[in-house]
C-alpha cells in the first residue's frame, strides 16, 4: 500500500471515528442537558465536516497534470486552513451558548459518566495515532486532524470534570463550556499560522537548510555555495542551489549534480524536487600543494609518504604568492591506502593544483583528483623555491 493510499484510508477512520463520538455526544446531551456537553457536540458536528475536507485533501493532493506540473500539495495546507475556521466557528458558537443560554437542570447517571469518558479516551489514541503518523510522514492535514482530536480530548475532559463537580454540587457547567473555546481557539489558531506559512512559501527551517548545505560542501567537485533555497508544499519539500563547481566539463557537473541530488533524498524526507544549478569556478585565487621532504623545502619524490605538505596561494591578478604555509601529513604511516587517503585530504583542504615528482597515473590519487577537479602537475624541481619559480612562468604565460 503506497503511503498516499495509507493516508486517505486515515482519513477515512477519521471521519467514522467523529460520527461515532457525534452520536454519542448528541444522545448524552439529551440525556443530560449539560451546557456544556451540547457545546462539545456542536463542535463534533462542525468536525464532521472538517473531517471529509480532511479525506478530499488527501486525495486530491497526490493528483498531478499538466496545468499543475508541480502537484498539488498545498491543497493539504488549504485544509488546514479550512479546519482552522471551522474551529473558529464552533469556538464562537459554543462562547454564545455558554453566555448566553439558559442553563437547564442537569440529570446525572453513572452511564453518562461513563459515556463522557469513552468521549475522552477514544479521540485520545485515535488523535496520537494520527499525529504519530503525520510526523512520520510530514503530511499537515494528518497533524492538524491529529491537533483536532486532541481539541477533542481537552473539551471533553473539561466536560467531564463538569459533570463531576455538578454531582457534588458545584455549578462549573458554564464554566466548563467557556473553558473549551479557549482550546478550541488556540488549536485554531496554530493551525490556521501553519497553514498559512506554507502558502506564502515560508523558508525551510535553518536545520534542515544547514544539512543540505553541509550535504553539498561534502561533495569534493564543490567549490562554494551561492545560494540555497527550500520551502515545503504540503507535506513535501522542494530545493533549489546555485554551486560552483572546480569542474567545467559539462557531463562531470551532471554527474555531480545527480550525486548530490541522490545524497539529499537519501538523507533527508519527503523532498519532491532538486534543483541545481552548477556554474564553473572563476579562481582568481589558486591554492598549490606540494609534497617535501622536509621543513627546509625539499620537493619529495614521494606522493603519499611525504611527511610535509606546501600549501601556497597564489594571486592570479597580482600575478604574485600571497601566502605559503607548511602543513604536516597526517597519513605518511599507512599500510595501505596512504596515497588515496592523502589526495582525500588535500581536497578537503580545498587544494586546486598539486605538484608531484612521482607519476600517479592509474593510481588512487590521480582518480580521486579527478573526480573533486584538482590539477596535477609534473615538476622535476627538487627545492619548493623553483618549484614555485617555475610556477610563476607558467602562470605568466597562461
Amino acid at each position: 500500500m503506497t503511503e498516499g493510499s495509507k493516508l486517505e484510508r486515515i482519513g477515512f477512520y477519521s471521519i467514522l471515528v467523529n460520527l461515532l463520538l457525534v452520536g454519542l455526544k448528541v444522545g448524552l446531551a439529551i440525556t443530560s442537558g449539560s451546557l456544556a456537553l451540547a457545546a462539545d457536540a456542536t463542535d463534533s458536528v462542525v468536525d464532521i465536516f472538517s473531517r471529509l475536507a480532511v479525506l478530499i485533501g488527501l486525495i486530491i493532493s497526490q493528483r498531478k497534470s499538466k496545468q499543475f506540473p508541480y502537484g498539488l500539495y498545498k491543497v493539504e495546507n488549504i485544509v488546514s486552513i479550512v479546519i482552522a475556521l471551522l474551529i473558529f466557528v464552533a469556538g464562537y458558537e459554543i462562547a454564545r451558548d455558554a453566555i448566553f443560554a439558559s442553563q437547564a437542570e442537569l440529570r446525572l447517571t453513572l452511564w453518562l459518566v461513563l459515556g463522557v469518558g469513552v468521549t475522552v479516551v477514544v479521540p485520545l489514541l485515535f488523535g496520537t495515532y494520527e499525529l504519530r503518523l503525520g510526523r512520520k510522514t510530514g503530511s499537515p492535514t494528518l497533524i492538524a486532524d491529529g491537533r483536532h482530536f486532541q481539541t477533542d480530548v481537552l473539551s471533553s475532559g473539561a466536560v467531564l470534570l463538569a459533570l463531576l463537580a455538578s454531582y457534588l454540587g458545584l455549578a462549573l457547567d458554564r464554566i466548563a463550556a467557556i473553558v473549551i473555546v479557549g482550546f478550541i481557539g488556540w488549536s485554531g489558531w496554530q493551525l490556521l499560522v501553519d497553514g498559512m506559512r506554507v502558502l506564502l512559501d515560508v523558508s525551510l527551517s535553518s536545520e534542515s537548510l544547514d544539512k543540505v548545505r553541509s550535504i553539498i560542501l561534502s561533495q569534493p567537485s564543490v567549490a562554494k555555495i551561492k545560494s540555497l533555497t527550500g520551502r515545503s508544499s504540503g507535506r513535501y519539500r522542494f530545493l533549489e542551489a546555485e554551486v560552483t563547481l572546480r569542474v567545467d566539463d559539462l557531463e562531470k557537473a551532471h554527474q555531480v549534480s545527480a550525486q548530490i541530488e541522490k545524497k539529499i533524498r537519501a538523507e533527508l524526507p519527503r523532498v519532491e524536487r532538486v534543483l541545481i544549478h552548477c556554474e564553473p569556478l572563476e579562481q582568481k585565487m589558486l591554492r598549490y600543494a606540494v609534497p617535501l621532504s622536509d621543513s627546509r623545502g625539499t620537493v619529495s619524490s614521494h606522493f603519499g609518504e611525504a611527511p610535509y605538505f606546501a600549501l601556497i596561494e597564489y594571486d592570479r591578478e597580482r600575478r604574485q604568492w600571497s601566502e605559503q604555509r607548511i602543513v604536516t601529513n597526517p597519513y605518511p604511516d599507512l599500510e595501505k591506502g596512504k596515497g588515496i587517503r592523502v589526495a582525500e585530504w588535500l581536497v578537503e583542504q580545498k587544494v586546486d593544483v598539486v605538484l608531484v615528482r612521482e607519476s600517479l597515473k592509474g593510481k588512487g590519487p590521480e582518480y580521486v583528483f579527478a573526480d573533486a577537479g584538482v590539477e596535477l602537475i609534473f615538476t622535476e624541481a627538487t627545492s619548493l623555491p623553483d618549484a614555485l619559480a617555475n610556477l610563476s612562468k607558467w602562470e605568466e604565460a597562461e
